[in-house]
């Protein structure tokens, strides 16, 4: 195989690896909410990987390209998963856990 050839294995291999890392975070927000997560790390990490994503595109790196919107993908649902868990846990602690048939 060629350099290229290992350079695109690699490349995708890595970016598969780290885009899928993300899922395991996504599902526990999903579970237990995302308090232990902060808007100020989210949002950082997002910022670097669309600058990885503008990056792919400028070098026109395919795995590079893929792998970071995917991954932008993943945090923008994370991100908004959290926004979502942060209000429902809100509401029940003014409301008190009322159920409809109380």
């Amino acid at each position: 195989m060629t350099n290229e050839g290992w350079s695109v294995v690699l490349g995708t291999a890595a970016g598969f690896c780290t885009t899928v890392s993300f899922v395991p975070q996504v599902i526990k927000i999903y579970r237990q909410g995302g308090r232990d997560l902060s808007y100020g790390m989210l949002s950082l990490y997002l910022i670097g990987v669309l600058l990885w994503f503008g990056y792919g595109m400028v070098v026109r790196a395919q795995a590079v390209i893929i792998t970071n919107l995917a991954t932008a993908v993943l945090i923008a649902i994370a991100t908004a998963m959290k926004a979502y868990t942060a209000k429902r846990d809100f509401g029940k602690a003014v409301m008190g856990d009322v159920g409809v048939g109380d």
